[in-house]
């Protein structure tokens, strides 16, 4: 692993560790939840490392089906990183749906309801699950050009998520940061948002790096390997009509 990946992780973990300490034993608990309300610092902070990676697989896949016939090394490296992006979303997209879950458990009494908010977010997580699924056993010229167009129009369900509970009348709770007038958090409890906010954004980065270095090398030795193939094609041919 390169030197500045050793460092970025090192710098990762030690914002990741404070915020774990924030969290815990420097904010206070919530008025009207108590404990269970620290859950947030690390349910939001999820969801917006969610956001960023499907963000990221939109415009990759908007750039590799904009330059995939003129711009070849171009378009594998967008194309990399979209299905890189995709299988990091997928993972915050799960820890979200997990957390609040579990906060569910312990406010609601109930693990899990079918209210506009979640739903919506556990057809987005089978979207990129579908999208993935594709990537991995789908084969042909054509399955990158029609993953991209499939995580195009996957990404329509991320505003939707985001305006759920506006639009619709849910049992979530009301958008505490961006929401109706007297919404967002004390400033006491900022600090905790803050630190893990961009502790699990760095996490997502270093996450994102790894696999984007491991599926570029992956689709260079794929496309290596084509091309050899194609040169001993005539070759074999030649060889064959000489005897």
């Amino acid at each position: 692993m390169k030197l500045w990946r050793w460092l970025f992780l090192i710098a990762t973990l030690a914002v990741l560790v404070e915020g774990f300490r924030v969290a815990l034993w420097v904010v206070p608990p919530d008025a009207a939840q108590g404990q269970a309300g620290r859950i947030i610092y690390y349910h939001v902070p999820s969801w917006a490392a969610m956001g960023l990676m499907f963000l990221t697989n939109l415009v990759c896949s908007v750039v590799y089906l904009a330059v995939r016939n003129r711009n070849h090394t171009l378009a594998m490296k967008a194309d990399s990183l979209a299905v890189s992006s995709a299988e990091v979303g997928v993972i915050f997209c799960l820890i979200g749906l997990v957390t609040g879950s579990l906060w569910g458990r312990a406010v609601w009494g109930i693990w899990w309801t079918w209210d506009a908010r979640l739903t919506t977010t556990l057809v987005l997580w089978l979207i990129y699950v579908a999208y993935l699924l594709l990537r991995r056993f789908a084969a042909g010229p054509q399955m990158r050009t029609l993953a991209a167009v499939m995580a195009i129009f996957g990404y329509v369900d991320v505003p939707i998520v985001y305006m759920a509970n506006r639009w619709w009348r849910t049992q979530h709770p009301a958008p505490v940061f961006g929401g109706a007038p007297g919404s967002g958090m004390a400033a006491s409890m900022m600090p905790a948002i803050w630190w893990n906010l961009a502790g699990w954004m760095m996490w997502g980065l270093f996450l994102l790096s790894l696999r984007y270095a491991a599926e570029y090398r992956n689709q260079l030795a794929e496309q290596q390997a084509g091309l050899a193939a194609l040169e001993a094609g005539p070759a074999s041919l030649a060889g064959q009509a000489g005897r």
